[in-house]
C-alpha cells in the first residue's frame, strides 16, 4: 500500500513539472487557457485514481480504453490521415487553373501593359 501511495504522489509530481515545464514554453497567451483545460482535467483523473482503484472502477476505464469502439474509431482516424496525406491540392482547384503554369503569365500580353526602358534613382 505505502509502494502504491509512493507511486502516486511520484506520478502526480512528475505531471505538474512538465505542465509547468509546457505552460513557460507556450509563446503568448492565446493556447495557455486550453493547455490550462487540458491539463486540470488530466489532474482531476490523477488525484481520483486512488479513489477508482478502491471502487473498482478503474478495470471500466481500462475495458472503455481497450473497447470495439475504441479500435474502430482509432482505425478510421488512421484511414482519414492516410487519406489526407495522399491528397494533392490540385484536385480541387477548377479544370482551367490546373493547367495553369508561371510560363503562361509570361507569354500571355495584357492589352494596356506598361513598360519601364529604365529607372534611376538620385542624380
Amino acid at each position: 500500500m505505502l509502494n502504491y501511495l509512493y507511486e502516486w504522489i511520484k506520478n502526480l509530481a512528475f505531471f505538474l513539472v512538465i505542465v509547468t515545464a509546457v505552460l513557460q514554453v507556450i509563446p503568448g497567451t492565446g493556447y495557455k487557457k486550453y493547455v490550462q483545460f487540458f491539463s486540470g482535467m488530466v489532474m482531476i483523473l490523477l488525484m481520483l485514481t486512488p479513489i477508482l482503484k478502491l471502487v473498482g472502477m478503474e478495470n471500466q476505464f481500462y475495458e472503455l480504453y481497450h473497447s470495439k469502439e475504441y479500435e474502430l474509431s482509432k482505425k478510421e482516424i488512421e484511414e482519414q490521415q492516410k487519406y489526407f496525406e495522399n491528397l494533392d491540392i490540385m484536385d480541387f482547384l477548377p479544370d482551367e487553373y490546373q493547367n495553369h503554369t508561371e510560363e503562361e503569365d509570361d507569354t500571355k500580353s495584357i492589352p494596356n501593359e506598361i513598360k519601364v526602358e529604365g529607372i534611376q534613382v538620385g542624380e
